[in-house]
C-alpha cells in the first residue's frame, strides 16, 4: 500500500515519544528522583535471633569462677625465682645507693675519699632499747652551739635534725657547707679530706611536725631509727618521744631533765655511756 507523505511525520513523533516514556519509566519506578541520580538500592535488614543481652550470673557461678582462677596459674618454681630476683635487685639498689651517697658526700666535701685514710669513728651505737638522742637544730643557732652538739651526740650515737636547709629545699650548696662545718673536728680544715664527726644530720619538717617543735634548740629521746627513709616509716602511726626539752644547755643537762620529766628508762644508756668520756 503506498504512503503519503504525511503520514512519516506521524511516525516520528509517535516513536520519540515512547522514546521519552521509557526514558521517565525509571524516575517513576524510584519514587520521583531527579534523573541522572544513581541510588543503590537499600539492602535488607538482617534479622536477629539468640539472646539480646548477658545474663547475669549467680552468686555460687561467681565463687566458683574465682576460685578457678586463683587454682590456676600457680607456678611455685616461678614464684620462688622472681621472689630471688626481687630480693636480688633490692639488695643491688641498696648497694648502688650507698656508693652513689658516699661519692656525693665526697664531692660536697662531706667525706673523706675512698682511698684516704679512714677517720675515728667514735660514734657509739643507738641505745639497745631503741631511743635515740634527737636535737632539733636551726642554721640561725651560733655554729659553735651546733658544734659543741655535735661533738657530745656523736658519743651517745645522737643524731641533729634540721626543719629546712638555708635559702629554701632548691638550694643545697649553703646546707653542704653549714654540715661541713659542724661535723669538721679541726674548724681551720679545708677540703674532702678533713676528718668529720660521726653524727648524721637530717633535714625533716615531718619530724618537728610530730613531735610538735617549734622552737629550737630543743631536745627528745626518739623511738626507733628517725634517719630511714620516709617510704620505711609511718608518719601516721611512728611512736613520738615522750618528752621535750627546750633549752641550750649541755647534752649532760638535757639528759637529767629528760629524766626528771618521766623519761629516766630513755635516757639510762646514753647517760651512762655520756660519763665513761
Amino acid at each position: 500500500m503506498r504512503r503519503s507523505a504525511s503520514s512519516i511525520p506521524d511516525l516520528l513523533l509517535r516513536a520519540g515519544a515512547m522514546v521519552a516514556l521509557c526514558a521517565a519509566a525509571p524516575t517513576l519506578a524510584q519514587g520521583g528522583r531527579t534523573a541522572g541520580e544513581h541510588h543503590p538500592p537499600a539492602p535488607d535488614k538482617p534479622v536477629l535471633s539468640g539472646p539480646t543481652g548477658i545474663p547475669e550470673p549467680s552468686q555460687a557461678m561467681r565463687r566458683r569462677a574465682f576460685e578457678a582462677m586463683r587454682q590456676k596459674g600457680r607456678f611455685p618454681g616461678i614464684e620462688a625465682r622472681a621472689r630471688k630476683d626481687r630480693e636480688d635487685a633490692a639488695q643491688h639498689m641498696t648497694a648502688e645507693h650507698d656508693a652513689l651517697q658516699k661519692r656525693l658526700y665526697e664531692a660536697l666535701g662531706l667525706a673523706a675519699p675512698i682511698d684516704a685514710a679512714k677517720p675515728r669513728d667514735g660514734r657509739a651505737a643507738p641505745s639497745a632499747k631503741g631511743w635515740m638522742p634527737m636535737l632539733f637544730a636551726s642554721s640561725s643557732m651560733p655554729l659553735q652551739t651546733l658544734r659543741n652538739y655535735a661533738s657530745q651526740l656523736e658519743l651517745v650515737g645522737g643524731v641533729i635534725a634540721f626543719r629546712g636547709v638555708p635559702g629554701g629545699m632548691s638550694k643545697i650548696g649553703p646546707m653542704a657547707k653549714l654540715t661541713a662545718q659542724i661535723l669538721r673536728v679541726d674548724p681551720g680544715c679545708e677540703g674532702p679530706a678533713c676528718t668529720m664527726r660521726n653524727v648524721q644530720l637530717i633535714v625533716d619538717p615531718i619530724l618537728f611536725r610530730q613531735h610538735g617543735v617549734n622552737r629550737v634548740p630543743a631536745f627528745a629521746m626518739v623511738p626507733g631509727d628517725p634517719t630511714l627513709p620516709y617510704c620505711e616509716r609511718d608518719e601516721e602511726v611512728a611512736p613520738r618521744a615522750s618528752h621535750i626539752v627546750y633549752g641550750d644547755a649541755a647534752l649532760s643537762g638535757l639528759l637529767e631533765e629528760y629524766a626528771r620529766l618521766g623519761g629516766t628508762e630513755e635516757v639510762r644508756d646514753a647517760a651512762s655511756r655520756l660519763s665513761l668520756r
